[in-house]
């Protein structure tokens, strides 16, 4: 069994930053990859960013903007978020998943977090 608790988020002005926590419970796997996800009001859930022990990856449109690192002892995955733009407001959630090379389809990964608010102001 997995668990995600997701932290972090908020209201910020364009053009700052905000940090997103993904803590994972559960037993750890060399093929475990977590990924972070979002959903805009009437929009459909879009790939953000992803990383296993090997390598990570970050969607083309916010690359340069988002990075994903992760915290071993903590079991942590950070979404590092800068230079926000009103369009990124959405519900931000990371999911987990056991996989051999990094995904950015949602059905690839099992379990999900609670999920998180980021609304950027103009």
């Amino acid at each position: 069994q997995v668990v995600l608790v997701q932290s972090g988020g908020g209201l910020v002005k364009a053009g700052g930053s905000l940090r997103l926590s993904c803590q994972f419970f559960g037993v750890a796997s060399s093929d475990q990859a977590v990924a972070w996800f979002r959903q805009a009001p009437d929009n459909e859930r879009e790939f953000v960013a992803a990383i296993n022990e090997e390598t990570s990856q970050v969607s083309d449109s916010m690359k340069g903007r988002f990075a994903v690192t992760g915290n071993d002892v903590q079991s942590t995955i950070y979404l590092q978020m800068s230079n926000l733009k009103p369009e990124d407001t959405a519900v931000y959630f990371c999911a987990a998943g056991f996989m051999k090379m990094l995904s950015t389809i949602e059905t690839s990964y099992n379990y999900w977090g609670q999920g998180t608010q980021v609304t950027v102001s103009s």
